[in-house]
């Protein structure tokens, strides 16, 4: 990914540009970390504090999560695939096998993190493996970020934020929206344009905090 043919308010491809599910298929088992991985990382390290108690949703390799530790956080890593559950336990972290918030406790965490999965994919062309489940995010490249939305503000402590990664593909408008409609304040904390997108980081707080 990098700088490319976007809308003129860098929101989003033009037409056919938009990259294929099969075009990011990169390992068969686990996403491994990329530009959107990094970027989360990055954005959310700078705003964690030492001590503060950090949920890691869709760990993946467990790349986030190991920099939210690094930066003094006490973290669990969550992932529905056991594969990447085992990934991220071999970097020493406390995993959850998981689908989004369920099993977690009310007013848990101080810092949540989601790398979604968001690329915007035809149901004719998923392949029903891991792979996908970790990149595909339906027809309109919110099947998991709405979900994560509607019950975030319960996990949250009051005084918590979660930093979400969201693509251009995804209708960022859209994932606002869905953030105001649960109680939930949405704020831009980093962006970076590539080739087909443009991914920002929204820090998610509950509304008046």
């Amino acid at each position: 990914m990098s700088d490319g043919d976007e809308n003129s308010d860098g929101e989003g491809p033009q037409g056919g540009d938009r990259p294929s599910l099969a075009d990011r298929r990169e390992t068969p088992d686990v996403y491994q970390p990329a530009e959107d991985s990094h970027l989360l990382a990055t954005a959310a390290r700078e705003r964690v504090s030492a001590g503060d108690r950090a949920l890691d949703v869709g760990t993946g390799s467990g790349y986030v999560a190991s920099a939210l530790a690094d930066a003094g956080a006490t973290v669990v890593a969550s992932d529905l695939n056991p594969a990447a559950c085992e990934q991220a336990a071999e970097r020493g972290l406390p995993v959850v096998r998981a689908d989004l918030l369920g099993p977690f406790r009310d007013g848990a965490f101080d810092v949540v993190t989601f790398n979604p999965p968001y690329l915007p994919t035809d149901p004719d062309n998923e392949w029903g493996d891991w792979m996908e489940r970790a990149l595909s995010g339906g027809e309109d490249g919110r099947a998991a970020i709405d979900p994560f939305l509607d019950d975030l503000d319960r996990v949250l402590a009051p005084d918590g934020a979660a930093y979400l990664l969201v693509s251009s593909l995804t209708d960022p408008d859209a994932v606002r929206e869905r953030a105001t409609a649960n109680g939930l304040t949405a704020t831009e904390v980093d962006r970076e344009s590539h080739p087909f997108e443009t991914l920002l980081v929204l820090r998610l707080s509950l509304a008046g905090e």
